[in-house]
């Protein structure tokens, strides 16, 4: 049983790491990827419909993204869905083709996208702290209903603050990755 519970945190930890990892991608660096663009929805007949959904997203050059909508008809709202975006690109629409100029990132503008990435990482170590206490829950639930001993229920969390320290350690660490990244000019 107690097995079962770890292994569960050990899964949903995991799962937290990932989360963090696909939010970080979707922040900009000074080069352009399609990732960029992952977390933008356009209102598409009245339903919230990702962009990766209506359109082909292409890199052409290391600093232009191009998207070209499948229907035509919805090439406005993709152009608005990205400028209202908080990615700080602007659109250039020919009709049939959006383009993407991904300028050199600013100082100032650097310090921001660090502070964006910090608050996805703690919302991640959030996640992994809610796991903890989920488990914990569990452990004295257990406990409390004579399926477990003290003993056991003290070494079982533990386990559970020794995964929440590993996966905690590797989100910092993935976090330090990206602000290098991000402040490398």
């Amino acid at each position: 049983m107690i097995e079962d519970l770890l292994q569960d945190a050990n899964r949903r930890m995991d799962r937290s790491i990932e989360a963090v990892r696909n939010e970080f991608n979707t922040v900009r660096t000074g080069r352009a990827s399609t990732a960029l663009l992952d977390r933008i929805e356009i209102d598409y007949y009245g339903q919230r419909t990702p962009l990766k959904q209506l359109a082909t997203i292409n890199v052409p050059e290391s600093r232009l993204l191009t998207v070209q909508p499948f229907d035509p008809g919805s090439l406005r709202a993709i152009e608005r869905a990205i400028q209202e975006s908080d990615l700080g690109l602007t659109p250039s629409n020919d009709g049939k083709l959006i383009r993407l100029p991904i300028p050199a990132l600013t100082e100032e503008r650097r310090k921001e996208l660090v502070k964006v990435i910090r608050h996805m990482a703690e919302e991640g170590r959030i996640a992994i702290r809610n796991v903890r206490r989920d488990v914990i829950h569990h452990l004295k639930e257990l406990a409390n209903d004579g399926e477990v001993g003290g003993d056991e229920e003290r070494r079982a969390e533990e386990r559970v603050q020794k995964l929440t320290d590993e996966h905690t350690k590797t989100i910092d660490e993935v976090l330090k990755h990206k602000e290098a990244e991000i402040l490398e000019v």
